[in-house]
């Protein structure tokens, strides 16, 4: 009797042990701040009204705060391959005619949903547009293909990224993203050192989804800050916003005035994010008009992307600089 009774204690504390390290475990993991990998993702596609389809695509960079550089060539390049036939991710198929299709060469952390498109022809078919990207060694693809599982629209898109709440409301199924203009030339020039003036104007030409204030923001508990979400997706508030990042080029060298807030899905408290408690969404300046600059410390090729957001749905304004000495 005393022998069973030690082996059944044996046995829970075991089990015990063992689910306290896997939970410990997965707990690190999901807080890892550096030394992982990032995936690219395919987010779906729709119809274009002349026929030919838009293929959406984003990434997940699973550190919390590594950011990563991976120009485009043979370790972040696009294929159009038949059917499966990139499957086996040791089979290699850069061209250097195709490879680069605009996706991004900074990769800011964790999610980064619906970043960019892709339109293919209205004779693609079974066709496959594949995104090849190697970070930390490890090969990761991109799959996007017309398949009709994967056909999306404007509630999908804000679904998949929290927006109004994470409302379902079916007005948001016809959603009209922000109207973004951007003064003066996409392509330009600076010096090391000295400030580059930038200025946009947008607007939400249907006001969906109407700004609102949520839970959080000035006043919140720390009971409503520090909550586990209560959501597979973390979600933001609606509003137009507006803010510049660093798409193509090393981030660090780029300083933006005022401080941008993040495009990106930092969820944690404070983190300057629209996902992030207590984020409340800024009103919108004068005018509608966006005025910052840019100062950078190193010469080089850069791609500044403005992104303009009702908080469902994006605009976004890319803008090259050539930075010398």
């Amino acid at each position: 009797m005393i022998g069973s009774y030690a082996k059944k204690v044996a046995l829970a504390l075991m089990l015990a042990l063992f689910f306290t390290t896997q939970v410990a475990h997965g707990q690190g993991r999901f807080m890892v701040l550096s030394g992982e990998i990032v995936s690219p993702a395919y987010e779906g596609w729709w119809p274009n009204d002349d026929g030919s389809y838009k293929l959406f695509f984003g990434y997940m960079n699973s550190n919390w705060e590594e950011e990563l550089d991976v120009a485009i060539g043979p370790d972040n390049y696009f294929s159009i391959v038949g059917e499966a036939a990139l499957d086996n991710l040791e089979i290699e198929d850069y061209d250097f005619a195709i490879a680069d299709q605009g996706q991004p060469t900074h990769f800011y952390p964790r999610r980064n949903p619906f970043l960019f498109t892709i339109d293919v022809p209205s004779d693609f078919g079974t066709n496959e547009m594949v995104w090849t990207l190697r970070t930390k060694n490890h090969v990761a693809r991109a799959f996007a293909s017309l398949m009709p599982d994967y056909r999306i629209n404007p509630q999908v898109i804000s679904t998949e990224v929290g927006g109004s709440f994470g409302s379902l409301d079916d007005r948001l199924r016809t959603n009209i993203p922000p109207e973004l203009r951007l003064d003066g030339e996409a392509f330009r020039t600076a010096r090391v050192g000295e400030p580059l003036d930038l200025s946009v104007e947008a607007h939400d030409p249907d006001n969906l989804p109407e700004r609102r204030p949520g839970l959080g923001g000035i006043g919140a508990s720390l009971d409503q800050i520090y909550r586990t979400p209560q959501s597979i997706v973390v979600m933001s508030g609606p509003g137009l916003r507006f803010s510049w990042s660093i798409y193509r080029g090393p981030a660090k060298y780029a300083k933006f005035e005022p401080a941008q807030f993040k495009t990106y899905t930092d969820s944690r408290a404070y983190a300057n994010s629209p996902w992030s408690p207590p984020y409340i969404v800024p009103e919108v300046p004068e005018g509608n008009r966006w005025t910052s600059t840019v100062t950078f410390d190193r010469p080089g090729e850069y791609v500044l992307r403005g992104i303009a957001s009702d908080g469902s749905m994006f605009s976004y304004q890319n803008v090259n600089v050539t930075v010398t000495r």
